[in-house]
């Protein structure tokens, strides 16, 4: 399989199998509309009044080699049942709300601004070191671990994260595992001494904003209904100047709202924000912000206008750093993550205050998914399987997708939360995720030049 496409000037072809990305000249890239690798006098029958016999017969013969070598119409019998479904259940990661409540009353919150529909309540240090201890012993031989403390918002029970990073690092020294802590922010309550501590002590931190000032505070608003964007702003700031060359994202959300979403992500840039994301929200379409299919056109200038500052900015000196245009064309982890993703349910577990158990943050709160508790020692993985055999070759609409490979089918939660399966992809979100993809490789293109 072969998908083609043009990026600005550049004529582009990926080989979906091998991953290799061919820029090509024209004729090539016109040969391919007919050419499979076996068909060669159909070739140069259809296009024999666009270009001369000896320059098809050259390029044919260039695509040739490119086949030989597994560059071009590469199958995939590489990848076997064995390497898919005898994976062993290991859990690497755990997301840790360590706050069911939140101090912001955003719009789009898919948590029920901090309650996930339950009652608010804060983590308590005891259910999160019963948590770090399941990790542990669920890792196997694992080493490098993950906890991200989210809400909510994390930050209104920083005694217990910092509580639960200490104990941490204890365990990890008995038992010669190395855990990387993260955390997610609203910034209400960054102040020196939380940021003093996470810039020690977190190796990544998410910032949310959505943007222009006039955009955020549509969305994201205080309890008695102000807007936040000049509350959390001088936070942000501050707390950057400090980081220095950590790790770090400013993360927004981008609506039918905002349709105009690049000038959202260049603002942020504006500010000094070297590394951003925007996201695309997703909620049902009976909403009035949400994204729907007639927004695709427009959504997609977006990316395309991203994609030339981006450029731009790069050949100015003035690299950032946009997640989506982060893309290893080298097919980057292990053919189990490229088909599998995020590890959802098999190695990424979400652990509600109350101690419960379920398969990634997006399903805590939804009893059909809860998977054990911590406190009662009661752990269950029924849902190993269902989400284990939910990779993109059970998919039937990401078997024939040039783009499996990179987005590896897509959100669990988010193709539930639309289409009622993990195993039906959420089909907007896959248009934008393609286009997002074709503008990753064709800025590489261009910058490779």
């Amino acid at each position: 399989m072969i998908h083609k496409y043009k990026f600005k000037d550049k004529h582009i072809v990926l080989d979906v199998n091998s991953g290799a990305v061919h820029v090509v000249e024209k004729i090539i890239y016109d040969i391919l509309d007919v050419y499979n690798g076996e068909n060669k006098e159909e070739v140069f029958v259809a296009i024999r009044d666009k270009y001369d016999e000896s320059s098809v017969h050259d390029a044919v013969s260039d695509l040739d080699y490119l086949i030989s070598h597994g560059l071009l119409f590469s199958d995939d019998s590489h990848i076997t049942d064995e390497i898919i479904h005898n994976k062993k259940p290991v859990v690497k990661a755990l997301c840790l709300h360590i706050s069911h409540d939140c101090n912001m009353n955003c719009r789009y919150c898919f948590g029920d601004q901090g309650a996930f529909e339950g009652i608010r309540e804060l983590m308590s240090f005891e259910v999160g070191k019963k948590a770090i201890d399941f990790l542990v012993q669920n890792s196997g031989s694992r080493r490098n671990l993950e906890v991200d403390f989210f809400g909510g918002e994390p930050l209104m029970n920083f005694d217990v994260v910092k509580a639960l990073v200490h104990y941490g690092k204890t365990v990890e020294k008995t038992y010669r595992k190395n855990i990387r802590f993260t955390i997610t922010t609203n910034g209400l309550l960054l102040d020196d001494e939380k940021i003093d501590y996470i810039n020690e002590h977190m190796d990544n931190i998410i910032l949310s904003i959505d943007g222009r000032p006039e955009i955020h505070d549509k969305m994201r608003r205080t309890w008695n209904d102000k807007g936040t964007y000049d509350l959390i702003i001088k936070n942000y700031h501050h707390f950057v100047q400090k980081r220095k060359d950590a790790l770090y994202y400013v993360r927004g959300t981008f609506t039918k709202e905002n349709l105009d979403f690049s000038e959202d992500l260049i603002h942020l840039i504006n500010q000094g924000f070297k590394n951003v994301s925007i996201e695309p929200v997703v909620v049902n379409d009976n909403i009035s912000y949400a994204l729907r299919e007639d927004d695709l056109d427009s959504i997609f200038n977006e990316y395309e206008k991203l994609s030339d500052y981006y450029i731009q900015e790069y050949k100015n000196g003035k690299a950032f750093e946009f997640f989506h245009f982060n893309l290893d064309l080298d097919q980057g982890p292990c053919i189990i993550k490229r088909i599998s993703g995020c590890g959802a349910g098999t190695e990424y577990m979400a652990i509600a205050p109350n101690g419960d158990i379920y398969p990634c943050h997006q399903f805590v709160g939804n009893k059909d998914f809860l998977l054990g508790n911590i406190n009662e020692n009661c752990f269950e993985n029924r849902l190993y399987d269902t989400f284990n055999k939910a990779h993109i070759f059970n998919k039937e609409k990401c078997k024939s997708c040039w783009a499996k490979f990179y987005c590896s089918g897509g959100c669990h939660a988010n193709a539930y939360n639309i289409n009622g399966s993990i195993y039906e992809p959420y089909e907007l979100g896959c248009e934008m995720e393609k286009k997002r993809i074709e503008c990753a490789i064709g800025i590489q293109a261009a910058l490779t030049e």
